[in-house]
Order: structure tokens, then C-alpha cells, then sequence
């Protein structure tokens, strides 16, 4: 039967030497307390598509990923009938292949679901776990000093329980319609017979060869006869051909109890700097259904992911400290609009850093961070003319004792967003990922294996006190992930997320507010050029219409520096159909009919 596809695809016409001296100069210092490094992480495009571009639009369904084959096989799931949890494990399967420096079965990820039938909303949390051996001392030298970030990174110590696997295995369980072995065969046959490198892998590989060459497959993988792979080069991976084949037959079962689970400890505890991941760790990982963090914004409800991910509530804080303000009237090319929106995040952030961890080892003040007049009180420090000239945790209500200390750790810009909608009215939101590009660098069965453990403060106390997010045994790494849907009288009218490490929140945020303040399709939403405050400097995106706003807020007291944003943001807008957007600064594509 011949279908119909809408269509929109991100400009893939990346200049391949340019993207690679993006990835080889990004400097980006953060207070983590292991000092300023030199990072791969997800490079822009040297060629954008414009900001103005169409959205896709389409009636019955949508699936917005950051790969044309992952979407493809999350289109052909959706044309034949299937839900949103069918395809987007059909999508997560061809990006671990095709886009491995993002995310993976080696990794975890959060998933937000709106149940078209009951209006139920769920998460899911597949989310690292750390080893039992694990103590919070992991990251920390004989002095009791922090490593370096990537002096913890590279090897097995880094390496978390990975949960994709199984979320994937659960969603399925839940909400799937098709038959669980059949949503594996574009992977399998891509895997099998090939794909074409895309140029934005390619150039994160030749950003990142010396780290890659490091573990032995992971060599032989990415660097064959010793030089990185280019754009265009076919790509077999026969090994992860095999681990889908056994995916499809047995489900995640081999991943946590089974040859994969051995091959995934010895690949951990054999790496330089091995880690201390054990079977058990892996035979007792589950993927746990939480509650939804949902915050009112003006007529909206914002619902996301909560701790062990900060994502979900520093972006309903953000919101909720800007709800007093006509940021609509204001419109997104002002700088007050911004001055706004970055001392609101830069408030969020500061709870952010306090008091949000996986709430399974640390009480987490979920409703009173969120409580309307918490917020309001919060919001009153907006008021004035200027940027905030420094900014201090507030007290939410809670019934526990708040005594923690801030925290430093440090997220990396890789991961990666999927968003569908499905003809039964189902929506999905998930962010994946495998934090740093490239994980670990330590390859199993042709997939990379994550270093989701650096998500945790390599300090365990400050000046006596403890930090929320310090390593324990089992505990959960926080994170910045914030897959989102939004809701008008109870029924989803954006399915949003993205990746880029802390600058996820604020991605998102703008996301929200472009389109339901300042009125932007989802695509011109999107693509909007991004300004991020997070701990006192303002990154604007470079290159683009907001470096014209670097003066006017460099004299309301900000500090401002240019700097290249690579998000990866994937929107469903829903009313009057289906309107999908792709981030042009990726590879992204819609696909929808």
C-alpha cells in the first residue's frame, strides 16, 4: 500500500572540517570542581535551516527524532498501526546505530506518556544506577580530592547499570500493540548491511579519536586502520546486528541476567580505569514508574520528569517564576523578555543545586519547589530594572530538614530527544542518552556503554555538609533531562525535549514560552536562537539574532558570552492536527501523515 509522508528535514550539508574544529575548541568551564576541560560535544551545523521554516503538518500521527533512518522506522511502526511506545523503540534501536555518541542501549533515559484513552499521565525512569560497591568517594583522588572530568570518564569507573533496555522492554509492555520482535528490523537490517556516517558523526569522531582509541573495540569500531571514519563511509556493525536479534527474541532479559550482562561486566571491570559494575548490580536493576512533576503556567499545565531528573522541576520553577509577567506583550525580541527568563533560571537553578537528587536516597522537596506561592514570593525578586547581582537557594516548605550543601556536577552535552504521537491520541516524550559523547568509550556487542556516574558530584560534602547529589550505592545520578508535555484542560498541546546536558532546562523552557507566550509554530519555536543562564553567565547563541541582544543585557549587569548552543529539540504541537518540529541545528527530521 502506498503511503504519504509529510516531511521535513533538518539541512544536512554540515561542513565536515568545520564541525570538527567546533568539537576540538569547545571549552566549556563549569564549577564542577574538576576544573576546565576540553569536551566533544554535539556540534552545529555550519549550515542552518532558516528560522522561519514550515512546521510538518499531519492529521492521524507524528514522530520527531534526530536521525532520518530512526525516524523512518518509527514511521513505518506508526503507518501500520502501531502506538507511540511501539515506535519508539523501533527509533531508539536505529539511533544507538546511527547516532551512538548520543544514546543507546548502554545508556537510560526518562519517558513521559499521555494515555490517549484514560488522559493518564506516567514517567518512567530508566535512569543509571550506580554499583553497590559504589561508594561516594568513586570520583575522588587518595587526598579526597576530585578527579579530572575525563580522568573519571574514560574506562569502567564511570559506568552505570544501563536502563535503556529495559524501559524500552516495559513502555512495550504497557502501551504496545505490535509484536516486539518485528520493531528491531530496520536496525537490524541497517546494522547488517550498512549506513552512511553521517557528518556530524563523523566529525565527533575526529574530535574525539584519542579517547576512542583507548578501549580495543571501541577502536577497531570508529577508527579502523587507525584513522577516524568519514562522512559517508558505510558503517557495518555486525555485532549490534547480533545484540538485536537477541533483544527481539528474548527480550532485555540477556541485557541484566544473561551473556550480555557478562560480556557488559567484563567489558567494565578489564577497561583502564575499571569500574566495579557486578552482575548482581545489573540482575536487580528495574525501571521504575514515578510520578509526573506537573506546574501550572497561566492556563497550562507543564508536566515533565521528577528527581532522580531536576528537569521537570527546574523548568516548571522557571515558568512559574515568570507566570506574573506579560512575557507575551514583551515579545522574544526584548531584552527585558530575557533579563527575565534568565534570572528566573538562574533562581531555579540555585534550588536546582541544593536540593534535587534521586528522592529514593535524598528527601526531595518536590511540591513545595513548585508551590505557586513559593514561587510568587520567589518571583518578587524579578521586579527590578537589573540582572540579579547574585542569586542564593530559597526555602521551599517541606517537612524534612534541608541541610545540604550545593552541588557542582557536571552534565555533557550529549544525548538525544524523541518525540511521537500516535493515531489512539497517545503522546510520548523521552530524552535518551549516554551523557558524555560516547559514553565511557567502551564498546559491547557493538554498542558504547555510558559514563552516567560523572552526573553525580565528585565532591560527597562541602564544608562538612553533604550534597544531595554525592555517589551511593544504587542511587541514581541526577539529571537535566526534562522530556515534556503540556497540557490545556487536560489535554497534551506540546510534546517537547531535548538534550544538551544542564542547557537542556533552558532549551526547553524557551521552547515553552516561545510558542505558548509569544505565539511561534513549533517550528519557528524551535528553531529560535537560544539565550541560557544557569549560573550567572548569559550564553547566546553565536552566530545568530541573539548576539544582538548581548549589549543591552551586558548593561543591565549581566556577564555575556557568545558561544555555539547545540540543542536537539523535537516538538509535537497539537490542536487543530499535528504540527511537528526539528531542530535545524541537528540532523533532525518529522515525519507525520
Amino acid at each position: 500500500m502506498r503511503r504519504t509522508f509529510a516531511v521535513l528535514i533538518g539541512l544536512l550539508s554540515l561542513a565536515a572540517p568545520l564541525a570538527a574544529q567546533e568539537a576540538a575548541d569547545a571549552v566549556q568551564p563549569e564549577a564542577a570542581g574538576a576544573g576546565t576541560v576540553v569536551i566533544s560535544p554535539e556540534v552545529a551545523q555550519a549550515q542552518r535551516a532558516k528560522a522561519d521554516g514550515v512546521p510538518v503538518r499531519a492529521s492521524d500521527w507524528m514522530v520527531v527524532a534526530a536521525n532520518p533512518n530512526a525516524v523512518q522506522a518509527g514511521a513505518r511502526v506508526l503507518a501500520e498501526g502501531g502506538t507511540a511506545a511501539d515506535a519508539m523503540v523501533a527509533v531508539q534501536a536505529v539511533l544507538g546505530l546511527v547516532e551512538p555518541q548520543s544514546s543507546g542501549l548502554g545508556g537510560g533515559a526518562f519517558l513521559v506518556w499521555y494515555d490517549g484513552q484514560s488522559g493518564q499521565m506516567t514517567t518512567l525512569d530508566g535512569r543509571e544506577t550506580a554499583p553497590l560497591a559504589a561508594t561516594p568517594r568513586l570520583f575522588q583522588d587518595e587526598a579526597g580530592e576530585p578527579l579530572q572530568f575525563f580522568d573519571a570518564v574514560v574506562g569502567g569507573r564511570s559506568v552505570g547499570v544501563p536502563g535503556t533496555p529495559a524501559l524500552m522492554e516495559e513502555a512495550h509492555r504497557r502501551w504496545g500493540r505490535a509484536n516486539w520482535a518485528g520493531l528491531f528490523d530496520e536496525a537490524t537490517q541497517l546494522a547488517e548491511e550498512g549506513f552512511a556516517v553521517s557528518p556530524r558523526m563523523a566529525a565527533m569522531v575526529a574530535g574525539d579519536a584519542q579517547r576512542l582509541d583507548r578501549h580495543p573495540a571501541t577502536r577497531a569500531y570508529f577508527l579502523p586502520g587507525g584513522k577516524p571514519v568519514v562522512e559517508g563511509h558505510i558503517l557495518r556493525n555486525p555485532a549490534y546486528a547480533e545484540t538485536l536479534r537477541v533483544m527481539a527474541q528474548e527480550g532485555a532479559g540477556p541485557f541484566y541476567t544473561g551473556a550480555i550482562a557478562r560480556d557488559i561486566v567484563t567489558a567494565v571491570q578489564g577497561a583502564d580505569n575499571p569500574g566495579l559494575l557486578t552482575l548482581t548490580d545489573l540482575a536487580i536493576y528495574r525501571v521504575k514508574a514515578r510520578a509526573p512533576v506537573c506546574a501550572s503556567y497561566r492556563v497550562y499545565e507543564v508536566c515533565g520528569m521528577g528527581p532522580p531528573s531536576s528537569g521537570g522541576l527546574t523548568v516548571g520553577q522557571i515558568l512559574g517564576l515568570l507566570a506574573p509577567f506579560d512575557l507575551s506583550e514583551l515579545g522574544p525580541n526584548s531584552a527585558e523578555s530575557w533579563r527575565l527568563i534568565g534570572d528566573a533560571s538562574r533562581l531555579a537553578f540555585a534550588d536546582r543545586g541544593r536540593y534535587m537528587a534521586d528522592s529514593d536516597f535524598v528527601p526531595v522537596p518536590v511540591e513545595g519547589l513548585i508551590d505557586p506561592s513559593y514561587l510568587a514570593r520567589r518571583s518578587g525578586l524579578l521586579t527590578g530594572d537589573d540582572a540579579l547581582p547574585e542569586v542564593a537557594p530559597g526555602e521551599p516548605e517541606f517537612d524534612h530538614t534541608l541541610n545540604w550543601a550545593d552541588d557542582d556536577a557536571i552534565e555533557r552535552p550529549s544525548t538525544s530527544h524523541i518525540s511521537i504521537v500516535d493515531r489512539y491520541g497517545n503522546a510520548l516524550s523521552m530524552t535518551t542518552t549516554i551523557e558524555n559523547a560516547f559514553g565511557a568509550r567502551v564498546m559491547v556487542r557493538g554498542f558504547l556503554l555510558n559514563n552516567e556516574l560523572t552526573d553525580f558530584s565528585f565532591r560527597s560534602h562541602r564544608d562538612g555538609v553533604p550534597v544531595a547529589n554525592r555517589v551511593e550505592p544504587g542511587k541514581r545520578p541526577r539529571s537535566s533531562m526534562a522530556p515534556t508535555i503540556v497540557l490545556r484542560d487536560g489535554e497534551p498541546v506540546l510534546v517537547v525535549g531535548s538534550p544538551g546536558g544542564s542547557r537542556i532546562i533552558g532549551y526547553v523552557a524557551k521552547t515553552i514560552i516561545a510558542h505558548l507566550d509569544w505565539g511561534l509554530p513549533v517550528q519557528q519555536a524551535v528553531a529560535l536562537p537560544h539565550l541560557v543562564n544557569r549560573f550567572g553567565t548569559y550564553d547566546v547563541e553565536e552566530g545568530t539574532a541573539a548576539e544582538a541582544l548581548q549589549e543591552p543585557l551586558s548593561e543591565m549587569g549581566f556577564e555575556v558570552a557568545p558561544r555555539a548552543l547545540t540543542s536537539g529539540l523535537h516538538a509535537i504541537s497539537l490542536g487543530a492536527g499535528l504540527m511537528g518540529g526539528a531542530d535545524p541545528r541537528r540532523e533532525g527530521v518529522a515525519l507525520g501523515r
